[in-house]
């Protein structure tokens, strides 16, 4: 039997774990990335229960580790800076604290998994998908710069905007929350430390200040709105708008709006992604692009957990890539679906005052006796072990 090849768009979190396991399995893995080069930036991303665990097969565990970025906790204020509600990091994987005992930030985690998978896989930069023909007994691809190419398989592994997605799916299974996240990379003064910080001014808007381990500090913008397309916005246009919305907010939203002129900034329109089935034919999904719930700390779990399903699947029939598919949904739903319906609700962005009471008394009693026993029965933990995580054997071992 000639050795199975698959194509998987996104050389993000996702695309590298299923392109190390699959090599593992025997298979060709060739990666596709629209930009460059590897991505580098990012903001924090914790990693908890089935992705933990996946980072321990891969013997990765102690490298994500090293590169933690020592976040002790979590903290919101006033507009003076008093702390009204704290929350510590958690001790060890299983602990409910919106800090994970291991945050890493998404560019280093993602350059971890690349440097794993790369001797095993082969990567190609600065090109992307056009078309996809599946005739039932392979995949003809199409790119905007390279010439085109058969697989047997091909997974897409982008984000919740995916417009490889729509090639293959026909639609985009998107569902708006009302929430923009802009994130920057700012100076790191004095004033920080060591703890996520945020405040909660009124108005659907929150200001958060977050550690990281490279002498900066990660600074993000948040806010409920039903306006449409910010995201589709350029950079000039982005910061004039922060800057309009959050100009009447104290603490430290002004340092953070007069660094916006040279720091590094993304916005995310937050949407999910439902459809009723992540695979068709010949080619599959994966990641963000397949069950987007938000960024709620769930997604670098399932991203992490999904690839090692989808790749352990594959690896056991290679030659019935649609049963390897099912199986890889049926496994893997259960914790995604659960994932979705964990959203950050509409109180945490409070917009009248009796809302942003509400929400400043509901912390202050979940951050004592109250939430230590609601912590302890873990309902308000993110749903990242909901299932049972299979153990897929290896056919050889990763070329390193």
């Amino acid at each position: 039997m000639d050795t199975p090849s698959i194509l998987i768009s996104g050389a993000g979190i996702g695309g590298p774990v299923a392109a190390s396991r699959l090599a593992a399995a025997g298979w060709n893995a060739t990666v596709i990335e629209r930009v460059e080069h590897l991505r580098d930036d990012g903001q924090n991303v914790d990693v908890r229960g089935t992705g933990r665990e996946v980072l321990r097969r891969m013997g990765l565990d102690d490298a994500v580790r090293a590169h933690h970025t020592s976040e002790t906790g979590q903290a919101f204020l006033d507009a003076d800076g008093g702390v009204y509600a704290s929350f510590p990091a958690g001790a060890e994987d299983a602990d409910t604290s919106p800090t994970a005992d291991l945050e890493i930030l998404r560019g280093q985690l993602a350059r971890l998994l690349y440097d794993h998978s790369s001797a095993a896989a082969q990567y190609v930069f600065g090109d992307r998908i056009t078309a996809l023909h599946d005739d039932g007994h392979g995949v003809d691809v199409e790119f905007a710069h390279g010439a085109a190419r058969r697989f047997d398989a091909v997974v897409i592994a982008e984000g919740s905007r995916s417009r490889t997605r729509e090639l293959a799916f026909g639609e985009s299974g998107l569902r708006e929350l009302g929430l923009v996240f802009a994130y920057a990379t700012i100076p790191r003064t004095s004033h920080d430390d060591r703890r996520w910080r945020i405040h909660a001014p009124g108005g659907g808007r929150l200001v958060h200040l977050r550690p990281d381990n490279v002498g900066t500090t990660r600074a993000m913008l948040t806010l409920r709105t039903d306006v449409r397309g910010l995201d589709r916005l350029d950079h000039d246009d982005v910061r004039a708008v922060l800057r309009a919305t959050f100009a009447d907010v104290g603490w430290q939203t002004p340092r953070i709006l007069a660094a916006l002129e040279h720091a590094p900034l993304y916005l995310d329109q937050v949407a999910q992604i439902h459809l009723p089935t992540w695979h068709r034919g010949r080619i599959a999904l994966l990641g963000d692009s397949a069950w987007s719930a938000g960024p709620f700390g769930t997604g670098t779990t399932n991203a992490l957990t999904g690839a090692y399903v989808l790749a352990g699947e594959l690896g056991r029939t290679p030659g019935d890539i649609a049963a390897a598919f099912t199986r890889y949904e049926t496994v893997l739903r259960p914790q995604t679906d659960r994932a979705q319906s964990f959203v950050m609700p509409r109180i945490a962005h409070p917009r009248s005052k009796w809302q942003r009471r509400l929400l400043h008394g509901g912390l202050r009693a979940l951050a004592g006796p109250l939430g230590n026993a609601l912590n302890r029965v873990r309902t308000t933990a993110p749903p990242v072990d909901t299932i049972t995580l299979p153990d897929y054997p290896s056919r050889t071992a990763t070329r390193r």
